[in-house]
């Protein structure tokens, strides 16, 4: 079986179907990690796939037909991938009317994502739609090589009001001692985001959502980054200003992101 497999609809896509989609720039998606041929929050997938899709085209594929799909490229490759899953309207950008949806579902190898400790500069920069997950977002890797030019490891986003919202890729997660810190902005609200909270309400970690400022940072006694790929990875300064190691909340987002079980498509 190859890692690699691309399909379209729920079957192999041709090379002629492929090249217009390098030039689509409206549509949305969800990214996972296979394992063992299943997914942890399934359920967060498929309301993500469906929220953006009614949001984008004002309309959604049925649940079991996008699970079709995934299965049917699941059953395609190994059992460990790496997933992304992308709704799209064959008329594509610079229109306003969609033709019917289809679902590009690409695999390849596994990932765990950096091991961290992480630096993060900080960019005034706010996502356009940033509560969907979609494509075309030039943004997110400029900034990255922006901050790597200047000695860091990837970017955090302020929004205007002057509050951390996201990183290029990552939610931010903050620790004060007592309580997991969630930032309160305008965001994409990631699946592994959600993973982590509904299993932190189940081991009765304390969580808050309040606004957090970079002025701020100093008092908090840790932070991660996490995305599809990790559910934390330490994060050891943020612009100029250092903070404290945190191996246990670490391990505590680790451990709830593990108590959620996978579940086949």
């Amino acid at each position: 079986m190859t890692v690699h497999t691309a399909q379209l609809d729920g079957r192999d896509a041709a090379a002629a179907e492929l090249a217009p989609l390098a030039f689509a720039g409206f549509a949305h998606f969800t990214a996972a990690q296979v394992r063992d041929h299943r997914i942890r929050g399934l359920d967060l997938h498929l309301d993500r796939l469906r929220a953006a899709s009614e949001e984008f085209f004002g309309r959604a594929l049925p649940d079991d037909r996008v699970r079709g799909y995934l299965r049917a490229a699941l059953d395609a490759g190994p059992a460990d991938v790496s997933l992304t899953a992308t709704v799209f309207s064959r008329p594509g950008e610079f229109v306003a009317v969609d033709d019917a949806l289809s679902v590009l579902v690409r695999t390849g190898p596994p990932a765990s994502g950096p091991t961290g400790p992480l630096a993060l500069a900080t960019v005034e920069y706010e996502r356009p739609v940033a509560r969907v997950k979609h494509v075309g977002e030039v943004a997110k890797t400029y900034y990255l090589r922006q901050a790597v030019q200047q000695g860091f490891d990837d970017a955090a986003f302020v929004d205007r009001a002057g509050r951390f919202s996201e990183a290029t890729i990552w939610n931010l997660a903050f620790w004060d001692g007592d309580s997991v810190v969630w930032p309160e902005a305008e965001m994409l609200l990631g699946t592994t985001m959600g993973i982590v909270r509904r299993q932190l309400d189940r081991l009765g970690v304390p969580q808050r959502t309040v606004p957090v400022t970079p002025g701020e940072v100093a008092g908090l006694a840790g932070a991660v980054v996490m995305n599809s790929w990790t559910p934390a990875v330490s994060v050891h300064r943020i612009g100029t200003t250092d903070l404290p190691p945190a191996p246990d909340f670490a391990e505590l987002l680790h451990r709830a992101y593990s108590a959620e079980p996978l579940v086949a498509p």
